[in-house]
C-alpha cells in the first residue's frame, strides 16, 4: 500500500494537472454549455476511459515503446493533432443553440454516444498523456512497500477518480450557464471561437512539440 503522505503529494500534484486547461477541458465545456450537463458526462465518461486505458499502458510498458520507437509516436501524435483540429472544426460550424434549455438537451443515446467516443478519442490520442502517466506514477511507487501492480493500479484509480471530480465540476458549472447563453447569441459566437481557438491551439502544440 502507498503510504499516506506521498498520497496526499500526489494528489496535490494531480490535482494541479487537471485545474491547468488542456484540450480535455475546452471539450467538456463546450459540450456541457452546447448540450448541458447530462452529454457533458457522457464525455467525462470517455475521458475516464481513456485515462484507465492510458494507466493501464504505461503499467504494461506502452509508454517505453512509444519512446524507443519515434515513427509510432509520431504517428499518435499527428493523428492526435488531426483529430483536435476536426473537432475545433465541427464546434465552429455548429448552430447557434436558441432552443429552451428542455429543448436543446437530447435524451437519444447517439449524442451521448458521440460525446463519449469524442472524450475517448480526444484524450486516446494525446501521446502526452500515456508519457504523463509513464513519468507521474512510478515516481510513487516504493517496491518495498508491496506488490508493484497494486501500487500501479491504486494510483491509477486515484487519478482516474480525481480526473471525474474535475470533469463533473465542469459539465456542472458549464451546463448552468448554458441558460444564459441561449439568451445571448453574441456569448455564443465568441463561446465557439474562442474554444475552436483553443482546440486548434492544442492541436498545434501537439504536432509542434
Amino acid at each position: 500500500m502507498i503510504s499516506a503522505h506521498l498520497l496526499i503529494v500526489y494528489m496535490a500534484a494531480l490535482f494541479v494537472v487537471y485545474a491547468v486547461p488542456g484540450p480535455d477541458m475546452a471539450l467538456l465545456l463546450q459540450t456541457s454549455i452546447a448540450r448541458g450537463a447530462r452529454t457533458g458526462f457522457a464525455t467525462a465518461g470517455g475521458l475516464g476511459l481513456a485515462r484507465a486505458t492510458h494507466v493501464t499502458l504505461s503499467a504494461c510498458g506502452m509508454a517505453a515503446l512509444l519512446r524507443s520507437a519515434p515513427w509510432l509516436y509520431e504517428v499518435v501524435r499527428y493523428g492526435g493533432a488531426v483529430y483536435l483540429g476536426w473537432v475545433a472544426v465541427q464546434i465552429f460550424r455548429s448552430p447557434v443553440f436558441a432552443l429552451p434549455a428542455s429543448a436543446a438537451v437530447s435524451d437519444e443515446p447517439q449524442p451521448l454516444r458521440a460525446a463519449f467516443v469524442k472524450g475517448l478519442l480526444t484524450n486516446l490520442l494525446n501521446p502526452k498523456a500515456l508519457l504523463f502517466c509513464s513519468v507521474l506514477l512510478p515516481q510513487f511507487v516504493r517496491p518495498e512497500a508491496g506488490p508493484v501492480a497494486l501500487q500501479m493500479a491504486e494510483l491509477g484509480v486515484v487519478l482516474v477518480a480525481i480526473g471525474a471530480c474535475f470533469d463533473a465540476t465542469y459539465a456542472i458549472g458549464a451546463a448552468r450557464i448554458s441558460n444564459w447563453m441561449r439568451a445571448h447569441p453574441l456569448a455564443q459566437t465568441v463561446q465557439r471561437w474562442t474554444f475552436s481557438a483553443a482546440l486548434i491551439g492544442f492541436a498545434l502544440r501537439l504536432s509542434l512539440d
